[in-house]
């Protein structure tokens, strides 16, 4: 079992901008960024299909945050724009090392992930 090792996150103010990123080593067909407080449950917020680039996002961050992979680095990175306090999370990193990515019926499925970071923190404030 090989861990992702996510980085990037901290506080910023409502409107700003951050950065995460995932290395991971080891092959992986889909890597997704998820994040959870506390009480609540895990929920997808990006995926991508490593190789042909498909990426897939959940309602919550269309049209705010972008992932992206480096294939060179073996990392997968999500720039988040548009920041609000309801982002303020803890986000994890994860890859399916198979096919399909996540579930046939939910991509962003945290249940059909296989490997799991130890999360970073991200703190929006208005």
């Amino acid at each position: 079992q090989v861990q992702p090792v996510e980085s990037g996150g901290g506080s910023v103010q409502a409107g700003g901008s951050l950065k995460l990123s995932c290395a991971a080593s080891g092959s992986a067909y889909c890597m997704a960024w998820f994040r959870q407080v506390p009480g609540k449950e895990r929920e997808g917020v990006a995926a991508i299909y490593r190789l042909v680039g498909r990426t897939y996002y959940s309602d919550s961050v269309k049209g705010r945050f972008v992932i992206s992979e480096d294939n060179a680095s073996n990392t997968v990175s999500l720039q988040m724009m548009s920041l609000q306090p309801e982002d303020t999370a803890m986000y994890y990193c994860a890859t399916d090392k198979s096919p399909p990515c996540g579930s046939w019926d939910d991509t962003l499925d945290p249940n059909e992930y296989d490997d799991w970071g130890q999360g970073t923190q991200v703190t929006v404030s208005s």
